[in-house]
């Protein structure tokens, strides 16, 4: 079961291993919503997510479905998830690719499980994405609740 507290995803809650999710573009774009803060936080990992567009040697090629874990503190990595496609809508369509997102979820599953982490995020995918919450949380909650992972979702409130 996801647990949904208000607060800032950026400073994950709770002991142990952790990795913030998000989602980034197939297109490299970077610079609005999350990832602002983001960058602020920790500047290697936009630094990383732009050498991973930029056909840096990575585990994975920059497409939608993979992922990249950046190292950003200690006990916390942060993994950019391509789960959409450019930053604008085509033919209609949101950006948001659902398909993409589960193959990225299969990935973190594996990372979290191999590490003990817990898994912390924002509402991925339902902001700029244009993304359906319901649907990622649904994504979520199979891919990573039941197989045993915490997860818990920040809901961000402006001061």
């Amino acid at each position: 079961m996801i647990q949904y507290i208000k607060g800032d995803a950026t400073e994950p809650q709770g002991d142990g291993r952790k990795l913030i999710l998000h989602v980034v573009n197939s297109v490299g774009k970077w610079g609005a919503g999350f990832v602002l803060a983001v960058s602020k936080k920790w500047p290697d990992v936009e630094m990383e997510y732009r050498k991973w567009h930029g056909g840096a040697q990575a585990k994975e090629p920059f497409q939608l479905g993979n992922i990249q874990a950046v190292k950003a503190e200690k006990g916390i990595a942060v993994i950019n998830m391509i789960g959409q496609d450019g930053i604008k809508p085509k033919n209609g369509l949101p950006p948001i690719r659902y398909g993409a997102i589960d193959e990225c979820l299969k990935k973190v599953a594996k990372i979290a499980k191999d590490h003990d982490a817990s898994v912390h995020c924002p509402k991925f995918g339902a902001g700029l994405a244009g993304g359906e919450w319901y649907i990622i949380e649904a994504m979520i909650e199979k891919r990573l609740c039941e197989e045993g992972i915490d997860v818990t979702v920040y809901e961000f409130e402006e001061n």
